[in-house]
């Protein structure tokens, strides 16, 4: 049976206010930025560190960093790539690039230069506003990449004075801490110089919805970047989508969201960046997840929204049980990225008073499809409900228009793509009559209720960031000890999957696997690089000598 106008039973499972469709958005990102400084001005919009800023502050300062940017050559529809953790300064460059009607580029500043080069290569921006501690591997980039605008953040100046009084003492642990935060950078110019001395921005023709807003980079198959196209329409739906699914979370001074996932992922982007500030929300950042940090921030502003994965809700679940500090007054949190453990949610829930409940989405969707409806009717095991507005179908992945009961997921909505930057092959190759093949095998039950069962695509999902087994593979080649590969995913309690490699040695018996681990961590940012590397005599091959990665896995899980 094919059906282009499916039904969706999902929605008589919906929680109660939680509407079935939503109106077309318009405008821009920039309006929800607008619309919480009309509404809040002196509301806190971003707490770093303790330091608060206002709406009407940020808001000021969004308008500067545009002027500087302007005046360094940035114009409409230019690549602007943003190098940052989470810290003020990312908010604030991500709606100035905006406001130019030019382009975000996110980037992972824990890249290593061969997979921050390789985007570059991708998107060719020249406008790059960076960490410091990542300057000096974009100053290394081949002279073609060289950029035209380098600006230098240094995210403790975004701290609170005494903070940063404290970096300064003359004491080991103080010396390491800022090394953690900041390198003295040459060549570059100063975020804090452009932005404090740049007039207010000029009027600048504001972008519509349908104009593109963001390149989010999601790993292929093949490990070869691809950068999913967001418009501004796709990111405001998203938000809207996530804010009409928790209609118990009030808009105002009263919302509270903890940024403890990066933002330069499309998880953290949406629900940090765009989500919080629609809602007026206080924004907690965190460079990086630290247990000690959130329990400080709760035990005075408890989270009212909780964006996570199920490693960071059991580290926070343990540091607050062995400090004595309440997590009471957490309200919802939401977990993606991997499968949410039943025995997880009870004792989380127990200890906020709230509700855990698990989603589901792609980069290429920006990215949430779905999630478990936040009342007592969600279903363990699943990744819950179609948002609203949100169609879907499962269908016979060898022929994607024909529908079945279990098969591939294809979905289309408000929050879906365009295809990706300057490959149009690879984006005819994910759509089939405008609906977009997710790779993942699903089954739909009578509820709508959405269950994971396979997946079609042989990425690895650690942590809550993709891994191209491709890609892992290239690099452990180079080994002189390895005489073949095959990585794959194999389940971890804590982080979803881990990388696992079997090898063949080079020399039958004989393989250094530290050597081999130290030499991929030369090269792979850390989540890739093989916590287990398994010696075998050879490699399962299709009739072709293709690598089949399926058998590889069931003999590792057999074994």
């Amino acid at each position: 049976m094919t059906s282009f106008d499916p039904p969706r039973p999902w929605t008589s499972s919906y929680a109660a206010g939680v509407p079935e469709d939503l109106e077309p958005q318009t405008g821009s990102l920039l309006d929800i930025v607008d619309a919480s400084t009309r509404d809040y001005p002196d509301a806190p919009a971003l707490q770093f560190f303790g330091r608060e800023t206002t709406y009407a502050e940020m808001s000021e300062q969004i308008s500067r960093a545009a002027a500087a940017l302007s005046a360094h050559g940035v114009r409409a529809g230019d690549p602007v790539a943003l190098v940052l953790p989470n810290c003020p300064q990312h908010i604030v460059a991500f709606y100035a690039v905006l406001r130019l009607g030019a382009v975000v580029v996110e980037h992972n500043p824990l890249y290593t230069p061969r997979e921050l080069r390789k985007q570059f290569e991708d998107h060719g921006a020249k406008h790059a506003v960076v960490w410091s501690k990542v300057v000096p591997t974009v100053q290394e980039f081949p002279a073609d990449l060289r950029l035209t605008t380098l600006i230098s953040v240094d995210v403790t100046r975004a701290m609170p004075w005494t903070t940063r009084l404290a970096l300064r003492l003359p004491v080991a642990k103080a010396r390491e801490s800022r090394a953690a935060l900041h390198a003295p950078t040459k060549g570059a110019v100063q975020w804090d110089d452009v932005v404090r001395h740049a007039p207010l921005a000029a009027s600048h023709p504001r972008p519509v919805a349908s104009d593109l807003a963001i390149i989010q980079y999601t790993s292929g198959t093949t490990g070869t970047p691809k950068g999913a196209m967001l418009t501004h329409a796709n990111l405001l739906a998203n938000a809207a989508q996530a804010r009409a699914w928790v209609p118990q979370i009030v808009r105002g001074e009263g919302c509270v969201v903890y940024a403890v996932l990066p933002m330069f992922h499309a998880y953290g982007l949406t629900l940090c960046l765009t989500f919080a500030m629609s809602m007026g929300a206080r924004l907690v950042l965190f460079p990086k997840f630290d247990a000690d940090l959130v329990l400080a921030v709760t035990k005075k502003h408890p989270a009212t929204f909780l964006p996570l994965v199920p490693p960071i809700a059991e580290r926070l679940l343990a540091a607050a049980e062995a400090q004595g500090v309440s997590l009471e007054g957490t309200d919802v949190a939401i977990s993606g990225a991997m499968a949410l453990p039943h025995d997880l949610v009870v004792p989380f829930e127990k200890a906020t008073g709230g509700y855990l409940v698990e989603g589901y989405g792609l980069s290429e969707c920006s990215p949430v499809l779905m999630a478990n409806p936040v009342a007592d009717n969600r279903v363990a095991g699943t990744v819950g409900l179609p948002l609203p507005g949100t169609e879907c179908r499962v269908v016979d992945p060898d022929d994607p228009r024909t529908d079945v009961e279990r098969g591939e997921l294809v979905v289309r909505g408000p929050q879906v793509f365009s295809g990706y930057y300057g490959k149009p092959e690879e984006t005819e190759a994910v759509f089939v009559d405008g609906w977009f093949r997710t790779g993942d095998i699903v089954t739909i039950d009578e509820d709508g209720f959405v269950r994971i069962v396979d997946r079609i695509k042989e990425l690895i999902i650690t942590g809550g960031f993709n891994v191209a087994p491709t890609e892992v593979e290239n690099v452990l080649r180079q080994h002189p000890g390895v005489a073949d590969v095959a990585v794959v995913g194999l389940p971890s309690e804590h982080s979803g999957e881990e990388v696992v490699a079997a090898v063949v040695p080079t020399v039958a018996g004989e393989l250094d696997v530290e050597a081999v681990r130290a030499f991929a961590r030369g090269i792979l940012t850390p989540y890739k690089v093989p916590r287990r590397i398994i010696v075998v005599d050879d490699l399962p091959r299709s009739l072709i000598g293709k690598v089949l990665r399926r058998q590889v896995r069931e003999q590792l899980l057999a074994d």
